[in-house]
Parts: structure tokens; sequence; C-alpha cells
């Protein structure tokens, strides 16, 4: 019972941040038909950026705690992430939004490797050390370990995604996104600037791509240039797994791909004696996304984004 106990918390963790990156994928995907391929690397900006805010200070101030030096990285990489993401998308997306859907998926595949090259140009390629910030002591919870690190990760992802509900489903702006994924152009006839909510939209994908990022790098205490493509192909994966362009779908899905994860990373590696273990947890969840397409394309809630006329 510890060790299911301690997997479904391990789960939780590795879902809440894959719930978060995939809520952006989501999004832009509900508004535009677009899968963003440059997304996890947006959350490797956030994450490098507020490596090196936190670095500046620690160096600067060294008796500042570490909760405000957390804060104050996470407060200077959602701009910095929302920035970059706004500007993807006025050059490399907006000018395709009418193109054949392969030119602008072939684009966010470019934009993430200009990305990645970008980063690696300015930090380097070696793997850098996110420092410990948050207290490291254990917190026993009926026979398994977790640390206030990961505890923050489970609570900020559901606090954020809720208050994104709510923004989608009770706010003017909901309205708005909801009004321009179904049909931009009635949209725009009812008063709706459809370039408004699309950048908007990618503002928040990104600023969510953002916390995700510190708090990934917080967690495992490592960032680096390429630290964004595979929680960003998992993310995407969950989207899908969830339903794609669907909200509760991706906070779904992002869940129950960390718990498959942890759980078969840590079963299976037991029952096979550690030869198929936390190294290949990678397959556990791929293996359920090719099942879950088999047998139900449209993803775990099937919501379908509304055709376009």
């Amino acid at each position: 019972m510890e060790t299911f106990i301690q997997q479904i918390l391990n789960g939780l963790v590795l879902g809440s941040l894959y719930s978060l990156i995939a809520l952006g994928y989501t999004m832009v995907y509900g508004i535009l038909n677009l899968i963003n391929f440059a997304h996890g690397d947006v959350l490797m900006v956030g994450a490098l950026t507020a490596l090196s805010v936190i670095l500046l200070l620690q160096a600067q101030f060294p008796d500042l705690p570490g909760w405000l030096l957390l804060v104050a990285g996470v407060a200077v990489a959602i701009p910095t992430c929302v920035v970059t993401s706004l500007i993807i998308e006025r050059v490399a997306y907006r000018p395709l939004r009418n193109a054949p859907r392969l030119a602008p998926l072939i684009t966010a595949i470019g934009v993430s490797i200009v990305l990645q090259t970008l980063a690696m140009i300015v930090w380097g390629r070696n793997y850098m050390t996110f420092p410990q910030l948050l207290p490291s002591d254990p917190i026993h919870f009926l026979g398994a370990t977790v640390t206030v690190t990961k505890l923050l990760v489970i609570v900020l992802s559901a606090s954020i995604m809720a208050a994104l509900m709510l923004l989608v489903n009770r706010s003017k702006l909901g309205r708005a996104m909801r009004a321009t994924a179904e049909n931009p152009r009635v949209a725009g006839l009812m008063g709706v600037n459809p370039n408004y909510v699309i950048a908007l939209t990618f503002a928040i994908g990104a600023g969510l791509a953002a916390v995700a990022g510190v708090m990934l790098a917080a967690t495992y205490t490592v960032a680096h240039f390429y630290m964004g493509f595979l929680p960003g192909l998992k993310a995407f994966t969950a989207a899908v797994l969830g339903g794609i362009g669907n909200i509760p779908g991706a906070m779904v899905g992002g869940l129950l791909l960390g718990l498959i994860e942890a759980l078969g990373a840590g079963y299976i590696g037991q029952l096979t004696g550690g030869v198929l273990g936390s190294h290949y947890q990678d397959v556990f969840a791929f293996i359920v996304l090719c099942a879950v397409l088999i047998l139900r394309p449209s993803g775990l809630l099937g919501e379908r984004v509304a055709d376009r006329a």
C-alpha cells in the first residue's frame, strides 16, 4: 500500500505538470486547429530565464529566502514566455492561417528548432543545476514521502486549472474565446476581435508553460536547452488522450498520463527486476495512447471542436 500511495503521489506531480503544458496545446488547437509544437520550447525558455534570475539574485542578495527567489524567477519567466509566444504567433503562425494545414505544422517544428538553438547559444548546451529553493525535508503521508516542492506543484496546478476553467466558462473573454473557436468570421461580425483573442490565447498558454517549466526544473533540479522537447511531446499526448481542443480533457489526460507513467515504472519495474523501470516509463504512456486512439480516436472525453463554416 505504501508503494501504491507513493506512486500515486509521483503520478499526480508529473500529471499536474503535463496538464499545465497540455492546456496550452489544446487552447491553441481549439481556436486555430494548429498544433503548436514549439510550446514545449517556450517552457524551456521560462525555466532557463527563471534560473538566470535566481542565480543573479543569489549572487547579489545571498540572504534572500528561497521562496522569494522562486517567486521572482516565475515573475520574470512568465512575461518572457508571453512575449516569446506572441512573437511566434505574429511572425510564424498568423501569416499561415489560411495556408494548408501542413505548412503551419512544419513551421511549428522549425520554430521549435530555432528556439532550442537560440537557447543553446545563450545558456550553453550543458545541463544546469536548478538550486533547491524550498525545504527538502520529506513529509510523510500514509507511509509515502513527499517534498514541499512536489506538494506545491499539485496545489499550484490545481489552482491554476480551476482559475482557467472559470475564465473560459464564466468571463466575457471566455465567451469570446469560445466564439472564435467555433467560427472566427462570425465572431468578428459580433464585435469580437479574432486576432486579439488568438494572441491572448497564446499568451495564456505561454504563461502556463512558464509556470510548468519553473516547477519542472525545481522538482528535478536540472534545466537545459533540450528540456522542453519530451515534456512537450508528452503534454501533446495528454491533450490527444483527453480529447484535443477540450480543456477538461487536457487536464484529465495529463493527470492520467502521469499516473500511468508512475504506476507503470513502479510496479512493472518491480515485476521485471528493474529491467523495465523508470528508464522505460515513456513506453507505458505511448502504449496507452495508441490503445486510446485505436479504440476512441476522439479521446477519452470525446468532445470535438465545432466544424467551421
